[in-house]
């Protein structure tokens, strides 16, 4: 199922998120401009509920405070230098073992808040930009995770107690100074590591809102 960039009507557009559908019954609605957020977002709930989502989030405008905040997201940066080194090993996701990494990432992901599901479309785009990657140490798989640039977008520990090790190994391939990863601040574990290792919060992305 597709995602709508823009959802126009004559209350507003927003943008909908439904590639969940299919795999959970989710969808998410981010309202982009309106004068009239209520009614916009009730059509953005019947829409989201024809196309058979049961569970509808929402952010992007003050009047979903009425509704229950299921998260906030926030940036954290933290110095490269602060971060420190790992032994461990970075194996690139290939064809051959994209579905293994897909597989992890959508058990280990499934009760964080906000955490997109992750199907074969989303693993080719993975696999196209280049930025999956499995954590090995002595012959044992410890996490996997996705990273860039300056950012690590993914992290995921298979091995209770190796998170910061996936953290630091993700970090060894990134270029700059500066490392910066997204996280939200429900999943008190995930902050807490950063914290702990030298991040800190530098900006709110969002706060989502569950509507139905």
């Amino acid at each position: 199922m597709k995602d709508i960039p823009v959802f126009d009507t004559e209350n507003g557009v927003a943008s909908l998120f439904l590639w969940e559908i299919p795999y959970r019954k989710r969808a998410h609605i981010k309202l982009q401009s309106t004068q009239n957020p209520e009614k916009l977002l009730d059509e953005c709930v019947a829409f989201c509920k024809m196309c058979g989502a049961e569970w509808i989030d929402a952010a992007g405008h003050e009047y979903l405070q009425r509704y229950p905040l299921i998260t906030a997201l926030y940036t954290m940066q933290c110095d490269k230098a602060v971060v420190g080194e790992t032994d461990a090993c970075l194996f690139p996701v290939s064809e051959s073992t994209v579905q293994q990494w897909l597989d992890i990432y959508n058990e280990r992901m499934e009760h964080i808040p906000n955490a997109a599901f992750m199907d074969g479309a989303k693993g080719k785009e993975m696999l196209k930009d280049g930025d999956g990657y499995f954590i090995h140490k002595e012959g044992k798989l410890l996490g996997i995770g996705r990273a860039g640039g300056d950012f690590i977008d993914t992290v995921i520990a298979v091995i209770p107690g190796m998170g910061e090790t996936v953290v630091k190994a993700l970090t060894s391939i990134l270029t700059g100074d500066t490392v910066r990863l997204l996280v939200a601040d429900a999943n008190k574990r995930a902050v807490r590591l950063y914290e702990r290792m030298g991040f800190v919060k530098v900006k709110e992305v969002s706060r989502w809102y569950r509507v139905l």
